[in-house]
């Protein structure tokens, strides 16, 4: 019994090693046509929404980046939660500065306070964190999916810079996902994963997604890619849609920060078992794809939990080191093969060798879990 028990954990630890190799050589396999595009660009008029959350040493930088947008069809609602905002002046009339009569300390309640305060009706609406800088080409970009008929639209968080080997290694994750979890899922037929900012939405969908839900937290974006999902709605990845992230750059900022985090995967990870019986029921590739990501651990508990496999089986199954150790093998090539695809920088691929350390954060992260989800929703940067 125990025997069982032991070798269908390592069975669902493993495949873990493996999915992205599945995933990258399954795109050599299916190729999908692309949607024809069907509407002019003028047709969308975008509500931006910025959200602060008790700090705005970075909000100016932000709205004027925003104010650089190539389009002409926008307004800017900034909704600073819990703020001070005597040192900000904005007169500019495309954006709307509040800050709320109460703390919100939450993603989806500063949101909608948005959207009550509209100034006109939007077709959509796109989101931004108070320490990102737009691209000028962003909105042009969205659209180029929106024509295509897609309502839900992941850009790319891209490094603002990268100051540290901390940060280095946080950008290097975020390539991990953004080709496997963005690209290579969206090329399958499936979806991108949502990412808490640089994600746009038809306005009248993102309201009838949360507008009678109830997130205290982090963990927002979980919910609204579940809610699209069991709807069956895909969300397109657009890569050259890029909002540039201020990276965690000290190891007090990434344990906070991974704490908010892995808590929510603790929180939210059922979600995809509901994803996947909705496409057992639909047989849909789409949900079914991306049930399964879902459901993945964190990228440093498989790893982890795959080292300890490999160790304890030099005790009890010296032959099963070898799977682990060819598991571990793909999965490192794996890495690399998304480092990469995407033109990485020297610096994140000379940080990699402090990738111990890096996963020794996150394990006091893993340990600290039991403070998440405080009012505090938002990296407090330098």
């Amino acid at each position: 019994m125990m025997n069982t028990i032991w070798i269908i954990f390592q069975l669902l630890i493993g495949y873990n090693l493996i999915l992205p190799l599945i995933l990258y050589l399954s795109t050599f396999l299916i190729r999908r046509k692309r949607k024809v595009c069907c509407t002019d660009d003028s047709s969308f008029d975008y509500a931006i929404i910025i959200t602060a959350y008790e700090q705005t040493h970075m909000l100016k930088a932000t709205i004027e980046s925003v104010l650089k947008v190539n389009y002409g069809r926008y307004h800017i609602y900034v909704v600073a939660d819990n703020c001070d905002v005597s040192h900000i002046h904005v007169s500019h009339p495309n954006v709307s500065l509040f800050r709320p009569e109460r703390v919100l300390s939450s993603n989806v309640k500063s949101h909608f306070y948005a959207i009550d305060r509209f100034v006109r009706e939007h077709d959509i609406l796109t989101i931004i964190d108070s320490d990102n800088l737009v691209h000028s080409e962003y909105i042009n970009e969205l659209n180029s999916f929106f024509k295509q008929g897609f309502d839900a639209v992941q850009g790319v968080r891209s490094p603002k810079k990268l100051s540290t080997t901390i940060a280095s290694l946080d950008a290097a994750r975020d390539l991990y996902y953004n080709f496997y979890d963005g690209k290579i899922l969206f090329e399958l037929g499936s979806s991108s994963t949502l990412a808490g900012s640089g994600m746009a939405f038809k306005t009248q969908l993102y309201k009838s997604c949360l507008a009678d839900v109830h997130i205290e937290g982090a963990g927002f974006d979980k919910v609204l890619q579940a809610q699209l999902l069991k709807q069956n709605f895909r969300i397109a990845y657009a890569p050259k849609a890029i909002v540039y992230d201020e990276k965690t750059a000290r190891s007090g900022q990434l344990i906070n920060q991974r704490s908010r985090w892995i808590s929510t995967w603790f929180k939210y990870a059922w979600l995809g078992k509901d994803i996947l019986l909705e496409a057992v029921k639909n047989r849909s590739v789409n949900q079914f794809l991306f049930g399964i990501v879902v459901l993945r651990p964190p990228l440093f508990m498989f790893m982890l939990a795959s080292l300890a496999c490999l160790i304890i089986n030099l005790f009890l199954n010296p032959i099963h080191v070898i799977f682990w150790a060819l598991g571990l093998s793909l999965f490192t090539i794996c890495f690399f093969v998304a480092l990469i695809k995407q033109g990485t920088s020297r610096e994140i691929y000379k940080a990699l060798i402090a990738i111990p350390s890096f996963i020794f954060y996150q394990l006091v992260s893993l340990y600290r879990i039991r403070t998440d989800n405080k009012p505090s929703i938002a990296t407090k940067h330098e």
